[in-house]
């Protein structure tokens, strides 16, 4: 299967990096935004073509799926982009910025019968589908999450540290993977759904800081707390307080309430969830099948964003 990335910065490689584990998958070619970084990146992972134009890897002979890892503002249109052309796509998380955007990707697909999903990566990480599958299995009920998502951003950089051409959004990105987890967690969707923020910062023009409070049809809460503002463990941690114990997940590893370790190495075929949302989305190729965190799937996520916009604005 040939496919494409676009977006040769710190996410896009964490996605070459999985799919060098992946049989059967080449990428063709790679997209970036300034041509002398985007050929450096693909001389480091083999890729034979590089190019600032995604219309012309998308026209390229045999490319079936695009992985898009470009910025937030850009992901809806370049979704919609890929699919008009015949290919499948993945595009990181978020989908969008915007709830109008997020229904165009939707139309778009249903449309075309292609294959969209998110990079809703809390989906597949070890740890969390360690807590899924016994929730599954009956043997967990959540009764609240308590969610923290901290970093140290007071200037515009990206995960590597380096300069970024486009801001980063509390609310659209980061809290995205926990609204969408906690649903599909408890297997409910949000009834309700509070937020303040801080001040915005003078240069940025986004909030730093955030709280959020969520709660199921069937009771079950969350609360998230986000900041840019963050000097200290740098990161997101998840606390499940269930009817049968406690569990604190810290990415790919897990404790219980105690701080006691959980194996999770044989949940699944690997312990990079990047790679396992990968694996996911090429399996689903082949198979014929909606993908886990298909834009159908994630579109309530995007829903409860917007509902929280509109309360931060009003």
């Amino acid at each position: 299967m040939k496919i494409v990335v676009a977006g040769p910065g710190a996410f896009g490689q964490k996605h070459l990096d999985g799919i060098k584990n992946i049989d059967g998958v080449e990428v063709d070619s790679l997209v970036g935004r300034r041509m002398e970084n985007t050929s450096a990146v693909a001389e480091k992972y083999g890729i034979p073509h590089a190019t600032t134009d995604l219309a012309e890897a998308l026209a390229r002979p045999g490319v079936e799926a695009v992985i898009l890892c470009t910025p937030t503002q850009q992901h809806a249109r370049e979704a919609i982009q890929c699919m008009e052309a015949g290919k499948h796509v993945q595009v990181e998380i978020p989908l969008c910025d915007k709830w109008e955007d997020a229904q165009a990707v939707m139309q778009k697909q249903e449309e075309t019968g292609l294959t969209c999903m998110v990079g809703h990566t809390r989906r597949f990480n070890p740890s969390h589908q360690w807590v899924h599958n016994r929730i599954v299995a009956g043997e967990l009920a959540i009764q609240q999450m308590d969610v923290q998502t901290y970093f140290f951003r007071r200037k515009n950089i990206n995960a590597a540290g380096e300069a970024r051409s486009w801001t980063d959004h509390l609310l659209w990105h980061h809290a995205a993977h926990t609204v969408d987890l906690f649903q599909y967690q408890v297997g409910e969707p949000v009834v309700q759904a509070n937020a303040i923020q801080g001040p915005k910062h003078p240069e940025l023009g986004i909030a730093m800081d955030m709280s959020i409070q969520m709660k199921t049809e069937g009771g079950a809460i969350c609360t998230l707390s986000l900041s840019f503002n963050n000097d200290g463990p740098l990161g997101t941690f998840f606390r499940y307080i269930c009817d049968n114990g406690t569990y604190i997940a810290r990415y790919d590893d897990l404790v219980n309430g105690r701080e006691e370790a959980i194996d999770v190495s044989q949940v699944d075929v690997s312990m990079n969830g990047i790679e396992l949302q990968d694996r996911e989305f090429f399996a689903a190729l082949k198979e014929g099948r909606e993908p886990n965190s298909s834009v159908a799937q994630v579109l309530p996520c995007y829903k409860v964003l917007y509902d929280l916009e509109q309360q931060l604005e009003g």
